[in-house]
């Protein structure tokens, strides 16, 4: 057997349904990448070691019962397999931060909904992934631990909110992790750190709902290597009928010749120049010649978006900021961009907020209209490298940026340069579509070399399955 942590997740998932492997031994395997990795990769906010080790001999018992019964077909489907959570998902007994200093971090009573559906399955938790403050940035750096670094270039960021998540599968740390999107938090990172990551559509996935996302943004999905894992990940969060194929098989399927649409068009820019660099132009090249070699068809499409668009957004994502609990005396421990966002929601009328929940409806008609024209759009994952860490914040300096004493703190320049980064993800989360980003091209020229770049497709509603099913036919 190879090393457990280079098995693809499918493959680890069968190595543990058949005996070949034990929940003790995958759990142990990965906690100790994590101890030798984390501290330079900072993915891990918490670690819970004890705990994975009693859940995973309580997985082996449960294996030796069904397998003396005859029964190991009776085990859950993701039987033993090791994951983590954001450290924005309550899981029972561990401190949930929000990645916030302004919260005290208690243990959480009990697991939120996406906790609770993988562990149904089967899951072994290892521990709490790095985010951003209450997931809000593009980046996964705050002020109680270490930023989540890029596995690939460990001066630059893995991206955010599900930045450390993304950065332990990259590294091998997990086989694959949930994430969370609500503006590109899985896509952003996925592409940052050369994986796939599917934000499934609005509804299929229960367990990514969240009670205060008034515009119904916040999705979860999968973080992982391959299309097929990615798949194997979705069949637990979004379980099939009985008698219906699920998504890993349905991701074995060629797709059909498809008519997709290429766009570097964004909302954003009524409000900031939106110039992507050339590797992204490359990348998205080589996603054009991938998807031409194996049948379909692209075409330069025009889409046109109101320009209110950044205005509207920015109300609808930053409201809960503004209605979060957080004792006065702590909000200067909130970073520059959470406090100067949470103080113009609390400055901002219920009624500014529903004009711009309605205004993003009114969005999502037209934008879903544009989009009909095509089976699916085509774009960049992201307009730019993955950035330095500290780069949002102003937090380096040298080699060309701005010197951290011109702007650091500056909640609207760090928000800027995020939306310059990734002009192509958030009207996805409001349209509530399904997407997918791919991996299909790395600085250095081959893959593994220099950092990763991503090409984004953008599915009609129900589409999941054929996201998968592209991104499997070119090679991913």
């Amino acid at each position: 057997m190879a090393e457990i942590h280079e098995l693809s997740a499918v493959a680890l998932r069968d190595a543990l349904r058949a005996g070949a492997l034990s929940t003790r031994e995958a759990a142990a395997h990965f906690l100790a990448r994590i101890g030798e990795q984390n501290p330079r990769l900072g993915a891990f906010i918490t670690v819970t070691a004890e705990q994975a080790v009693r859940d995973a001999d309580d997985a082996d018992a449960a294996f030796h019962r069904a397998s003396q019964a005859g029964a190991v077909d009776s085990l859950p489907p993701l039987h033993g397999m090791p994951v983590a959570f954001k450290d924005l998902t309550d899981v029972a007994g561990v401190p949930t931060s929000h990645g916030s200093a302004a919260l005290e971090a208690r243990p959480a009573p009990e697991d939120g909904a996406l906790a609770a559906a993988l562990k149904g399955a089967g899951v072994v938790s290892l521990g709490k992934t790095q985010v951003p403050e209450f997931g809000l940035t593009a980046y996964s750096e705050n002020r109680i631990a270490p930023p989540s670094r890029n596995p690939y270039s460990l001066s630059r960021s893995s991206g955010g909110s599900s930045g450390g998540s993304a950065a332990a599968v990259a590294a091998g740390l997990l086989p694959f992790a949930p994430g969370s999107d609500g503006g590109g938090s899985i896509r952003i990172p996925a592409s940052a750190c050369g994986l796939v990551g599917l934000k499934p559509g609005r509804g299929l996935v229960p367990a990514g709902e969240s009670p205060g996302d008034r515009a119904g943004l916040v999705v979860a999905g999968p973080l992982a290597r391959s299309a097929a894992d990615a798949a194997l990940l979705l069949d637990a969060l979004a379980p099939p009928e009985p008698g219906q194929p699920g998504y890993l098989e349905r991701t074995g399927q060629a797709p059909p010749p498809l008519r997709i649409g290429v766009s570097l068009d964004s909302p954003w820019q009524a409000a900031y120049p939106i110039t992507p660099e050339r590797e992204a132009l490359a990348a998205l090249a080589t996603g054009i010649d991938l998807l031409e070699r194996a049948g379909h068809r692209t075409g330069e499409a025009s889409i046109r978006y109101d320009n209110r668009y950044p205005a509207a957004f920015t109300t609808a994502w930053t409201a809960g900021v503004g209605s979060a609990r957080i004792p006065p005396q702590r909000e200067p421990l909130l970073t520059a961009l959470t406090r100067t966002f949470r103080r113009r929601a609390q400055q901002r009328s219920a009624a500014k907020l529903e004009e711009a929940l309605s205004f993003l409806r009114t969005f999502q008609r037209d934008t879903l209209a544009q989009y009909s024209a095509w089976d699916l759009m085509l774009m960049p994952a992201l307009a730019q490298t993955p950035r330095p860490v500290g780069w949002f914040t102003g937090a380096v300096h040298g080699d060309g940026y701005w010197p951290a004493a011109e702007w650091a703190g500056d909640a609207d320049e760090d928000y800027r340069r995020q939306c310059q980064f990734a002009p192509w993800s958030s009207m996805i989360n409001v349209c509530g579509l399904p997407a997918i980003s791919i991996p299909v091209h790395w600085t250095g020229g081959q893959p593994g070399e220099g950092l990763p770049m991503g090409i984004q497709l953008v599915g009609p509603m129900g589409s999941e399955a054929l996201l998968l099913q592209v991104a499997a036919q070119l090679g991913y």
